[in-house]
């Protein structure tokens, strides 16, 4: 298989296209980054943020959007840019090892102790669960001293609504607390009512910059991102996805959430190889119009599963 056969794809698909069909369809539901403009400006913002010398009030971060939007994906991604070792990768240079970033998933609900247990987790290090609060807080910023941490990225930051009052003042005390003591960069990660923990405190408020990720629009942004599935999606053919037609069709059904868009078309584009057509047409399109994941639950029953 030749790039000139397929110069519509991005050269880190053309190797795919020489897999079978069924193996092709496998790499369609793999993790894939996109650059869209919005995404990379968020992963400029934390880069510059990381990049800044440490300071006794630092800079802190709150990236909100609608759920299914793609917040997760881009704090991975940053995160693997920034990733050096896991502290378990290695046994004779431990001292070495430094953990710039350190993402950690937002306790079920606010609870500070079980927030130093996320921390603690993410080290691979012996500790007990039982310890009473103080050992483990002092237990975790010693080790995100140890290992140079200076930025933590708190995801579903919004689950710490789920609580009283009091014990969401308690955690964002805490990690107003860990900002100063570690001069650590707090970034938080959640759905649109996370900002309402700013309205909580003026402190908190003033402390957190506000990067929203929105729905997408029916403009030449979403275009664009259509054009990168076409590189991305290993099909033999080029689709026409940023024709007016089509790409009406796959906002209007999308309804401008990424999440919903990705599904569709990767359902799409397995449509498309099992039928033979090797491209996304609008009756293809029309098969999925359904599909709306971020609305609830999808019957199963509508998705073809069979893998050729």
């Amino acid at each position: 298989m030749t790039m000139q056969k397929y110069e519509h794809l991005a050269e880190d698909v053309l190797e795919v296209m020489s897999l079978s069909d069924s193996d092709r369809i496998n790499t369609l539901f793999s993790d894939r980054w996109i650059g869209y403009k919005k995404a990379v400006t968020i992963l400029d913002t934390l880069t510059d943020i990381l990049n800044r010398p440490r300071k006794l009030r630092p800079e802190c971060l709150l990236i909100v959007g609608d759920s299914n939007m793609g917040k997760t994906t881009i704090i991975h991604e940053f995160t693997k840019q920034h990733y050096t070792k896991t502290v378990n990768d290695i046994d004779m240079e431990l001292l070495s090892v430094k953990k710039p970033v350190l993402t950690i998933l937002a306790p079920a609900k606010a609870n500070v102790k079980e927030l130093y247990i996320n921390i603690l987790d993410h080290f691979f290090v012996p500790f007990r669960p039982t310890d009473p609060e103080a050992k483990l807080r002092n237990q975790a910023v010693h080790l995100m001293r140890k290992y140079e941490t200076k930025m933590l990225i708190i995801d579903e930051i919004h689950n710490c609504l789920t609580g009283s009052t009091k014990l969401l003042s308690e955690v964002m005390n805490t990690l107003k607390n860990l900002s100063n003591d570690l001069s650590l960069n707090i970034v938080g990660v959640g759905t649109r009512e996370a900002v309402t923990i700013l309205h909580t405190d003026a402190q908190y408020a003033s402390r957190f910059d506000v990067a929203m990720l929105p729905k997408w629009e029916l403009n030449q942004d979403f275009l664009r991102l259509l054009l990168s599935y076409v590189r991305l999606l290993p099909l033999k053919k080029r689709s026409d996805l940023a024709s007016q037609r089509l790409a009406t069709l796959i906002f209007e059904i999308s309804g401008g959430n990424f999440g919903d868009l990705n599904r569709l078309l990767i359902e799409c584009a397995k449509e498309a190889i099992v039928q033979g057509d090797e491209e996304i047409t609008e009756e293809i399109v029309h098969k999925f119009k359904w599909l709306k994941p971020t609305e609830g639950m999808r019957n199963i029953r509508n998705l073809n599963l069979n893998v050729v």
